[in-house]
């Protein structure tokens, strides 16, 4: 199943070229008094409120896809969790690239650990990426990204999967320079989450998935996630070795090689298998 978030917080299942409507269902949310969780209640509650949203959607009202704003398919993630260079071909890419890729920040993955980027740097695929400091490069990076849906910390690689509600595509917007990572990359609107979450029964194995990306019609990234250094699974089992991963946390899995810069007036075409294809406008801030 295909689930959105849309419009004016809207909750709708994506079904062919459609979405339906089944904002309804979110009134079985439980109700929160005084200070919010630090998870996302919606998904931590998907499992349950799941045979509801099918029973809605087979006869909620439809609109086309085509006239919808996709907001992120995730409202109230706690943290983005992102992981450097975790394509074997990127690090490569990053180590003959001195003058792009500070020495200080290519390193193998297991190395340098993994980064958290600012959840204000989120939008969904309808909105413009808005760069800032455009005298500097600013790169596209293409990715699949796991949702989680359970919470678990020091999570054994037999149950690492289970704890992800779904898969969505992912453009980790990234400003190059000598400062850290996580500053770089949280300005707003350079985590780029959408246009839905495909649920994880439904996406299947995160090990086999095709990510592309164009730029104005020219193709710079393509690569399949089996050529990860760490796979989602590992990913997982390695986040929560060092903090607990809560439901709505977003992990970004890495980029492939072929990052390259953008600008103000680009259009990127983002594709992840199984989730969607889009097309992203990027503009000055």
């Amino acid at each position: 199943m295909k689930i959105c978030l849309f419009d004016n917080d809207r909750l709708g299942v994506v079904e062919d070229d459609v979405v339906r409507d089944v904002t309804p269902v979110l009134d079985r949310l439980p109700a929160h008094r005084g200070i919010m969780p630090r998870h996302d209640p919606l998904l931590a509650a998907l499992p349950d409120l799941m045979p509801a949203i099918r029973d809605a959607a087979r006869t909620a009202p439809a609109k086309p896809v085509s006239a919808v704003r996709f907001l992120p398919p995730v409202a109230n993630p706690g943290k983005v969790v992102a992981a450097p260079v975790n394509y074997r071909k990127h690090l490569d890419e990053a180590i003959a690239e001195p003058e792009t890729f500070s020495r200080a920040h290519v390193r193998q993955i297991q190395e340098s650990g993994l980064f958290l980027k600012a959840t204000s740097s989120i939008i969904g695929t309808s909105d413009p990426v808005r760069l800032r400091h455009t005298d500097r490069r600013n790169d596209h990076e293409i990715e699949l990204v796991a949702i989680i849906g359970k919470a678990g910390t020091d999570i054994a690689a037999e149950d690492a999967l289970s704890h992800v509600a779904g898969y969505t595509l992912g453009l980790d917007m990234t400003l190059r320079g000598p400062e850290e990572r996580s500053f770089r990359k949280s300005g707003d609107s350079y985590t780029v989450l959408g246009p839905w979450m495909v649920t994880a029964e439904a996406f299947g194995d995160p090990g086999d998935v095709d990510v592309s990306l164009e730029v104005n019609g020219e193709p710079r990234q393509r690569a399949n996630t089996r050529d990860l250094i760490l796979s989602v699974r590992d990913l997982i089992v390695f986040a929560s070795s060092f903090y607990t991963l809560h439901p709505g946390d977003v992990l970004m899995t890495g980029t492939p090689e072929g990052v390259g810069p953008v600008r103000p007036g680009d259009v990127m075409r983002a594709s992840v298998g199984r989730v969607a294809t889009v097309e992203v406008r990027v503009e000055a801030a």
